[in-house]
């Protein structure tokens, strides 16, 4: 089922939902079309199978850098480095997840909605223990998840040859620091 699944990811993220074909899947992953009906039974299947994977592994890539930091402020900038890395291995993973509002909007929101909530319960414990400031912590978790997410298109997709670092300092840093001065004097 892997090699399927990463045959579609090439084919969805090349051609798009509807211009993809069952056919071109099972060729990619090396297999006959009959043997592709042996996993899924139709294009939209393994669509909605290859949107909760890719979320999947977007979750297993990027969580377990930001528990294992020091800290959930260095955490965050681990992770930020994380999933731009991540992105970069895997361009297709904006078309898919964009196509799936469209094709399959229980998978597109799911995908959001439970990275959200693992992000905000993640959030809570680090406030727990003293890591970062009492808040709203799934609103928090939201915005740190549009931040991402423009991040990785910009920085992933778009233009992969930036320093994944510096645009994880800088990111990090707006969200320990956020956007007040800090010369002393008061803004206006």
């Amino acid at each position: 089922m892997r090699a399927l699944l990463d045959a579609a990811a090439e084919e969805f993220g090349e051609r798009g939902f509807h211009e993809a074909g069952i056919a071109r899947i099972a060729q990619r992953a090396g297999m006959a079309v009959g043997s592709f009906y042996t996993y899924f039974d139709s294009k939209e299947a393994i669509f909605r199978a290859l949107v909760a994977d890719m979320s999947r592994q977007v979750r297993e890539t990027v969580a377990p850098v930001i528990l294992a930091a020091p800290d959930r402020l260095s955490g965050e900038r681990a992770g930020i480095a994380a999933f731009l890395t991540f992105v970069r291995a895997h361009k297709a993973l904006y078309r898919i997840i964009d196509e799936s509002a469209f094709v399959a909007e229980d998978a597109y929101r799911k995908h959001y909605v439970d990275i959200a909530e693992g992000y905000a319960t993640s959030l809570a414990q680090a406030f727990g223990a003293g890591e970062i400031s009492e808040g709203d912590m799934v609103v928090r978790a939201w915005a740190i998840m549009g931040m991402n997410v423009f991040l990785g298109l910009r920085f992933g997709v778009w233009d992969d040859g930036s320093d994944a670092d510096h645009v994880a300092r800088v990111a990090a840093e707006m969200l320990s620091e956020g956007l007040r001065r800090r010369d002393g004097t008061a803004s206006r």
